[in-house]
């Protein structure tokens, strides 16, 4: 099964670790891109979020929905269940460092 994760994480957060706290977070990323799975570990902090409710596209530079802490990033893992998706994420950046990682199954991919 795969999961799309959402990483939400602010870099206040991430300086608060130590540098071997940081290498040890960031080799679980590692080992998750080395199992294959797609991990994106910086996103821009801009937005644009475009609607077209009335069938012409209307944009506004921001996010649609509002966290906390900002999107860091996103990934999609493939997990044989839940838990294992869980085991998987719980060591990434975000998720140690004051963030958290929003997990959703994946039910269709069109590639």
């Amino acid at each position: 099964m795969k999961f799309l994760c959402l990483a939400y994480g602010a870099e206040e957060g991430w300086n608060e670790l130590s540098k071997a706290e940081q290498d040890e977070l960031l080799a679980q990323d590692e080992l998750l891109r080395q199992r294959g799975d797609i991990v994106v570990a910086a996103v821009e902090l801009t937005a644009t979020t475009v609607t077209a409710w009335d069938g012409k596209p209307a944009t506004t530079e921001d996010t649609f929905a509002h966290a906390r802490v900002p999107l860091a990033g996103f990934g999609i893992i493939d997990a044989a269940d839940l838990d294992e998706a869980i085991k998987l994420v719980a060591n990434t950046p975000c998720a140690r460092a004051k963030g958290a990682v929003v997990l959703r199954p994946i039910s269709v991919i069109n590639l």
